[in-house]
């Protein structure tokens, strides 16, 4: 049938059973290069590779309609024909309101019901390249065609949302559907850099400036010409550097430090924050003028909890960016519910860890429930993270409260007494040890100062017969931390020797306490 050109690529999906030798050979015969699937579970590692999705219904539509979902694929979309058995008019009606572009009986194998597939690749226009971005759910793709609106003016965008949840891709969106596409990108998080620093960078120097300038540098600014500054974090940026920002968003032009010569900047600015704006000018943390002039118009970033359609299809993405080429992977049902059902609460971010975590661990492509790792240490049946219950402590040690609570076990509160010695930890381990339990038994709470950082036991315990891959991560973890506040004099100087801003420091001490890893007194 199509002889002189190259086979279309199809994802051919029948959940009835695995095509027969007479089946793949009449698909052959039709023109097609296709992959038999049985669920679109394993379609969502295939959408970059294939042209046209063949999907077999038989007694409902609700496959269809979730192939449909993921055909929307970021800077095009897939044409998707439904094959119905002879006798369900009303299923292939069903199939045509839903979208569907083509509806063939599952007996049909005629050219001539099938060439109007071909035709319209041959005749369509080369599409565009997938861009790197997912926006499935509904909530996603309002947000995404307001987005292109506001890139196609001159005004100034605030994006608000959660860490984690993609405010620099929708910056980038509004960029590259901008006319300003063609030039330049420039990002810098006002959070991550020290105030002096942020100066530097925002505006640039002269030669001689201070000390170690030996040469003009340009600031983002100039850097940015004929594009876009995204500024992320801006709720970090200090007051006087608000000031200077002000300036250039009201003037169009900047003055380097050190120099007296004014410079012209041709720029757009875009920024984002996860902080309440409003709250911070209460409390004159923020400019009221600075914020009128950045939030001309403001696109709120849902969490990935509240966009759930998101979740697979950006799972499917981080599959084909770490994955080996080539290699097609499949989500169990099971991971696909767990994956469904978690709150998320580090965002996208949070997600591209899981799925890196389970590719580690996935042996032969296939990534089940139990290779989902999440950053909450234990996962509750309903899918509801809950707290570990704790071992018993040992006769010599008194129970430590966590979180304002005593600890509690399946049995009852935990009880004990307290001795002058404090001997090495338990080592018979239980099937409900928490990790980060051998740091509360290696010192009593009530012998800790409150203005000393909490110090790692001398004796290391032994690791429990059944901690894995997550006890060995939190632990090692931990002891980095704690590590680094012990060899420093600040919270601050510890999160610069370890590479985190002093709030990311904040957050994880937190975490682990809130996980009973620690003491409130050392995370605080």
């Amino acid at each position: 049938m199509r002889a002189s050109t190259p086979p279309i690529r199809v994802a051919w999906i029948d959940p009835t059973g695995p095509a027969d030798a007479a089946e793949q050979a009449r698909v052959v015969g039709l023109g097609f290069d296709a992959r038999h699937l049985l669920d679109p579970s394993q379609l969502i590692t295939s959408l970059v590779h294939v042209q046209v999705l063949v999907v077999r219904v038989e007694h409902g539509v609700d496959m269809l309609q979730e192939c449909l979902t993921l055909a929307q694929m970021p800077g095009r979309r897939l044409p998707v024909v439904c094959r119905v058995p002879p006798h369900r008019v009303d299923l292939a009606a069903q199939a045509t309101r839903l979208g569907a572009d083509h509806v063939i009986s599952t007996q049909d194998w005629s050219p001539e019901a099938w060439e109007p597939v071909c035709a319209a690749l041959v005749t369509a226009p080369a599409p565009a390249r997938p861009r790197s971005v997912v926006f499935v759910d509904p909530a996603s793709q309002q947000l995404l065609a307001l987005a292109q609106k506001v890139a196609q003016t001159e005004v100034s965008a605030l994006l608000v949302g959660p860490t984690g949840a993609g405010k620099e891709v929708l910056a980038r969106v509004l960029h590259e559907a901008s006319p300003r596409a063609g030039g330049p990108f420039v990002s810098l998080n006002c959070g991550a850099l020290p105030e002096q620093l942020i100066e530097d960078m925002l505006f640039g120097h002269e030669k001689g400036a201070f000390s170690g300038a030996i040469r003009d540098h340009q600031g983002v600014f100039e850097q940015a010409q004929g594009g876009t500054v995204f500024l992320d974090e801006i709720g970090e940026m200090p007051l006087h550097l608000q000031t200077r920002l002000l300036r250039v968003l009201q003037e169009r032009c900047i003055t380097r430090l050190g120099g007296s010569r004014s410079i012209t900047v041709d720029v757009r600015i875009v920024a984002a924050t996860n902080k309440d704006l409003k709250q911070a000018m209460l409390q004159r943390e923020f400019r009221e003028d600075l914020y009128f002039r950045i939030s001309t118009f403001t696109l709120r970033v849902l969490p990935l909890a509240q966009r759930p359609m998101d979740i697979l299809p950006l799972a499917a993405h981080v599959l084909q960016q770490h994955g080996t080429p080539g290699t097609p992977y499949r989500i169990t049902d099971e991971a696909r519910r767990r994956l469904l059902a978690y709150h998320w609460p580090g965002n996208v971010r949070e997600l591209g860890n899981v799925i890196q975590r389970a590719l580690v661990l996935c042996p032969d492509r296939t990534l089940t429930e139990d290779h989902l790792l999440f950053d909450d240490d234990v996962f509750a049946q309903d899918n509801q993270p809950v707290r570990a219950s704790t071992v018993a402590p040992p006769a010599w040690e008194a129970p430590v409260p966590l979180n304002g609570h005593q600890a509690t076990s399946g049995s009852g509160p935990l009880t004990g007494t307290t001795g002058p010695n404090v001997p090495s930890a338990p080592t018979q381990p239980a099937a409900s040890w928490t990790p980060g339990d051998e740091l509360r038994y290696g010192q009593r709470s009530d012998a800790m100062p409150m203005d000393q950082p909490y110090a790692r036991p001398s004796m290391e315990p032994e690791q429990p017969a059944s901690a894995g891959l997550q006890w060995a991560v939190r632990h090692s973890e931990l002891r980095v931390i704690l590590d680094a506040i012990r060899n420093t004099n600040s919270r601050e100087a510890a999160a610069r020797l370890l590479g985190i801003s002093p709030r990311t420091l904040r957050y994880k001490l937190a975490q682990m306490r809130d996980l009973g890893m620690m003491t409130a007194e050392a995370a605080n």
